[in-house]
């Protein structure tokens, strides 16, 4: 693959199920590139179709029953009209962390068992015991694991959610992904257990020269590491860009209200939570116009026509009639 082909290239993605309303839109003409090595994150609230486009880049379920529009590129390969494509590239070349191990692995099965069948998966099946359990072992401590030998005949239940997701992770690993998409890998742990992960995280997507979807609500876990940042609102992208830049002075008052959400330490500050007023509007709802001019308080009588993407800078775009680019100070006073 050329250097100047992006690994992943998602462009006007359209994601709708069939309900008795009708067909339901669940992303709307989402699109972001991502490159060899690089650290995005997608953010925003539960609802916000998270989720589903990191499941429809392989159409995993429930996304295989959905009707996809738009293109969705990983190595110059279209997988949307190349079905051989999509089969070399699913559970080889893209791995997948999902937010609640416990429902993720097969309470049934022992974890050696489940890591074979991520080697098998991964273009190594029929390797000689002896050398399976090499690879099964080695895994185990590159996530680091300790005991490795007597993990393999551990069933998930007699492993704690640290360990569960690290054992994800090793099964992610196996594959020897070219991407790895972690979804809201620290949701079911502990605060220590979730900085833990999220070191681990880091230190093997280096180690293997990986890129990383990050996909979280919190923007306090994007900070320092990953370098861009995808806002999403209602199945659409209503910012992206460097992640330093958006997090110092953030251009949507969507993404203002999400910083100013992530709890803080400053006594100055009264340790006074703050939220953005409303919820995200349902699927097959949406508000005409800007889907977030409900909760805004800057809307306008500009905000009853659906916003356009802008650009503000080199890289850096919000889809708003009022963006707030360049007056950081501006942020409290709208969301305050």
């Amino acid at each position: 693959m050329s250097a100047a082909v992006p690994l992943l290239e998602i462009d006007n993605l359209g994601l709708a199920f069939t309900t008795a309303a009708g067909n339901t839109a669940v992303v709307r003409g989402l699109g972001f590139v991502l490159r060899s090595g690089e650290r995005a994150a997608l953010v925003g609230e539960s609802g916000c179709g998270k989720s589903m486009t990191c499941l429809a880049i392989t159409r995993l379920p429930p996304t295989d029953r959905a009707r996809l529009t738009g293109t969705i590129r990983f190595g110059g390969a279209d997988l949307t009209t190349d079905p051989e494509a999509l089969a070399r590239v699913r559970g080889r070349q893209i791995g997948y962390v999902f937010q609640d191990p416990a429902a993720s692995l097969n309470p049934v099965m022992r974890i050696g068992a489940q890591l074979n069948e991520a080697l098998a998966a991964g273009g190594r099946p029929g390797m000689p015991r002896r050398r399976w359990r090499q690879q099964a072992c080695k895994l185990l401590e590159d996530v680091r694991l300790p005991h490795a030998e007597a993990l393999l005949k551990a069933y998930p239940c007699e492993l704690s959610g640290g360990m569960q997701q690290r054992v994800m992770l090793a099964m992610a690993l196996a594959c020897g992904p070219r991407l790895l998409i972690a979804d809201e890998p620290t949701t079911a742990l502990d605060v220590t257990t979730q900085a833990e992960v999220l070191d681990l995280l880091d230190a093997l997507v280096e180690a293997h020269g990986m890129a990383l979807l990050l996909v979280t609500h919190n923007l306090g876990l994007v900070a320092g590491r990953c370098e861009t940042l995808h806002v999403l609102y209602a199945g659409q992208i209503v910012e992206t860009g460097p992640s330093a830049r958006v997090l110092r002075t953030p251009a949507h008052p969507y993404t203002a209200g999400l910083i100013r959400a992530v709890p803080t330490l400053d006594a100055s500050g009264g340790n006074a939570l703050h939220d953005i007023p409303g919820t995200v509007p349902p699927p097959g709802r949406l508000p005409a116009g800007c889907a977030f001019a409900p909760r805004c308080r800057c809307r306008s009588a500009a905000c009853r026509t659906p916003p356009t993407m802008r650009t503000l800078a080199p890289g850096w775009t919000c889809r708003c009639w009022h963006p707030l680019a360049g007056t950081p100070a501006a942020t409290p006073e709208v969301l305050s």
